[in-house]
């Protein structure tokens, strides 16, 4: 049996299956990332739930496999050279796809580009986008001096213009379907979670609303959505 006693996040999250992947997450637009990628590579894992609370990602618990205390995380008992441990959704989503080989292009070409638009998510749309949700849905939207919220509006809007762009004439954002679109698209649905689509002008774009529509029209988008299960 699957010995991952080495990794202390297990005492406050067993493992049932400790020979399958486990993921450490919240249906957040990075957590849902992980789940994705592993519903869409037809990988076992078992999810736990992490919450955003204190108690939970700041605990010593958690701080032992992610010391930046943010979901997702995951443990693969079957890495590389034994089990690993990882955390940041990008550098999970680029070592499940090399695991697999899926997802991630067939030359080296194509995964060059792929994770362009991965390091372009991951550097500029969900910092600018979790940053509109702070000020114009959480504890942000109080304050009164509106220039930072005005700056990640207009960032905002400017990065939905180089996606749409990208989008022209195309189903995907690097060609065929890939990580990065497993990053992209979840942020790119949570402007309405936030409230702000009217704002920046979501739905008079040409390319995105469709393609949000289509990523989230893939059954292992639509059963990975809400994984691990928020707490009702």
């Amino acid at each position: 049996m699957t010995d991952l006693s080495a990794f202390p996040i297990t005492q406050r999250w067993p493992a049932k299956d400790p020979s399958v992947i486990q993921l450490y997450s919240f249906p957040t637009p990075n957590g849902v990332k992980a789940s994705i990628a592993l519903e869409e590579m037809d990988l076992a894992y078992e999810p736990h739930l992490v919450t955003l609370s204190d108690t939970d990602v700041k605990s010593d618990a958690f701080l032992s496999l992610n010391p930046n205390n943010k979901i997702p995380a995951i443990i693969d008992p079957d890495g590389p050279d034994g089990p690993i441990g990882l955390f940041e959704s990008g550098a999970i989503l680029l070592y499940l796809a090399e695991k697999t080989g899926k997802f991630i292009g067939t030359t080296s070409s194509d995964k060059a580009q792929i994770t362009q638009w991965l390091m372009f998510q991951m550097g500029g749309i969900g910092p600018m986008f979790g940053q509109v949700g702070f000020f114009y849905k959480f504890a942000g939207k109080d304050v009164e001096d509106e220039r930072p919220r005005n700056r990640y509006r207009d960032e905002a809007i400017r990065l939905l213009a180089v996606v749409d762009k990208q989008l022209n004439g195309k189903d995907w954002i690097a060609g065929d379907y890939s990580i990065a679109d497993m990053a992209i698209a979840p942020w790119l649905n949570a402007l309405g979670f936030y409230g702000t689509k009217d704002t920046v002008g979501f739905n008079d774009l040409k390319n995105v609303p469709r393609y949000v529509e289509r990523f989230y029209a893939r059954p292992a988008v639509d059963k990975a959505k809400n994984i691990p299960a928020r707490p009702r």
